[in-house]
């Protein structure tokens, strides 16, 4: 709540929406469910959202319980990233969102690993109350795009920390400063965790890979005073080695008109360690890549990663001083779907489609 009345803010409130009605708790408790859903919709929709949200709960039940004979809430794996958000619609009345999102949905107890899906998810929202409020939402089949050949699929014991109680969902804002970058965050755990969600992904915005401009003030706007210098001139060598390995251009597409599509989506987040002057965070994340084009080799594939993001508190708000990969946490292919052709994912790449941060 408490949205930008700006595209950016429809985003937000588009994807928080997402990103709450496919959430654990919200599948599990209807009492949850239905504050959730009163806090969420216009005044003339809750009636007709929460009765969408029953069925839809209703029919998660067979995916959350695992190989169990019924769903047990507190080992439920209920989590759902937004790698894309295209405004179809907007003027400061109405908005209309269209969100491409990966889902990991099973449960961590049991021998049934939590499979991956992809939905398209169209949002339509109306300014009430001073805030974005959900009119509608529909959801259909997603882009397919395949798990990274380099990953294997984990078991579902190694989800336990991403059960409902072990971590939080990620809570996007859409709102930016002067610069377009996120604005300053509050010196509280909670600011540390949206620091650490909005930096993972600006790095993963295809933005950082093919505009040296835009990198370069992201990093100063993101990175910490002490760090920036050796992290601009990494950052500069890894953007021009997946621009080279991709072979695109400064336009993000290759010679071709084949169009890079890199995107970082949070699936969930944990504090590992917080103090007033530092944080470190742990996310779990879905990161998009390849290139959108006739070439089905070079096709987006998609790869399930925990990132360490460390913060201090600098020049009045939370500044990264390292972000790094760890260990995978891989989910189970989705089930009986085939990959979408390469071109097809043209439609999610795209500065204008890049969602809202934290």
């Amino acid at each position: 709540m408490g949205y930008p009345r700006t595209q950016n803010g429809a985003k937000a409130a588009a994807a928080n929406f997402t990103v709450v009605s496919g959430s654990a708790p919200f599948l599990t408790n209807s009492e949850h469910r239905h504050r959730a859903v009163a806090a969420m919709a216009a005044r003339g929709s809750i009636d007709s959202t929460g009765k969408k949200a029953d069925l839809a709960a209703a029919e998660a039940a067979a995916s959350l319980r695992g190989d169990a004979s019924a769903v047990s809430a507190d080992q439920a794996i209920a989590r759902t990233g937004v790698l894309s958000a295209r405004v179809l619609g907007y003027d400061d009345q109405e908005a209309m969102v269209r969100l491409w999102t990966t889902t990991v949905r099973g449960s961590s107890a049991g021998h049934s690993t939590p499979a991956a899906g992809y939905r398209s998810v169209t949002v339509t929202l109306v300014w009430e109350a001073n805030d974005w409020k959900l009119k509608n939402s529909s959801s259909t089949a997603g882009l397919v795009a395949p798990i990274d050949a380099r990953q294997t699929s984990n078991v579902a014991e190694d989800f336990s920390s991403y059960v409902p109680a072990a971590a939080d969902d990620p809570v996007v804002t859409g709102a930016t400063g002067p610069d377009g970058f996120p604005a300053p965050y509050e010196r509280s755990e909670r600011g540390a965790r949206a620091a650490a969600v909005s930096a993972v992904m600006l790095y993963g915005d295809t933005r950082f890979f093919t505009d040296s401009g835009w990198r370069h003030r992201m990093l100063a706007a993101t990175a910490a005073p002490s760090v920036l210098k050796s992290v601009t001139s990494d950052s500069d060598a890894t953007a021009r080695l997946v621009s080279e390995n991709r072979g695109v251009g400064t336009d993000g597409k290759s010679a071709d008109g084949s169009e890079l599509i890199t995107r970082t989506a949070v699936l969930a987040t944990r504090v590992i360690a917080h103090s007033r002057q530092a944080a470190s965070i742990e996310l779990w994340t879905a990161s998009a890549g390849g290139v959108a084009g006739a070439e089905e080799t070079r096709r987006p594939q998609v790869a399930f990663l925990r990132m360490t993001v460390d913060l201090v508190w600098a020049d009045g708000t939370w500044k990264t001083t390292a972000v790094t990969p760890s260990a995978p946490l891989v989910p189970a292919p989705p089930a009986m779907q085939q990959a979408d052709s390469a071109d097809s994912f043209s439609k999610v790449g795209g500065v204008g489609n890049a969602p809202a941060t934290a």
